[in-house]
């Protein structure tokens, strides 16, 4: 088992990492009749994949032996209805400096392919975008 999800009331959910016991909440957001006080599940599998974009970049970049400590990841979700769906997912990456010329290919590539851009449908709309030495 991966994780433990508990309902908790109020359209909230506690959501428990079996293997480390870490804990995250998420709220149902205020357009769609909840608090809006955390992440929605939606938020999360749009979040989820700059942190999948982020963490495999970081690997790719260590095996370089390059730091990319400090780079950050801007997340932008759109909605749509009928079904209420997630329509789009906005990444805007931002690379901090001194990362070699030679590298940013390939740690763009790395983002690119990463296993959760494969795992979200491709109706999805993915705007992907690098800025780099803020």
């Amino acid at each position: 088992m991966t994780s433990k999800v508990i309902y908790t009331g109020e359209l909230r959910t506690t959501c428990i990492h079996i293997a480390s016991g870490s804990e995250y909440i998420t709220d149902a957001p205020k357009d769609n009749h909840g608090l809006g006080q955390a992440f929605s599940p939606t938020d999360t599998v749009a979040t989820g994949l700059a942190n999948c974009m982020l963490t495999v970049m970081g690997i790719k970049a260590r095996s370089l032996g390059i730091d990319i400590t400090n780079t950050t990841a801007e997340v932008t979700k759109t909605m749509a209805s009928a079904p209420r769906r997630i329509s789009g997912i906005k990444v805007h990456v931002k690379m901090p400096m001194g990362i070699p010329e030679e590298h940013r290919s390939i740690l763009e590539k790395t983002a690119n392919t990463c296993p959760v851009i494969y795992s979200i449908h491709p109706d999805i709309e993915k705007d992907i975008s690098f800025q780099w030495e803020f």
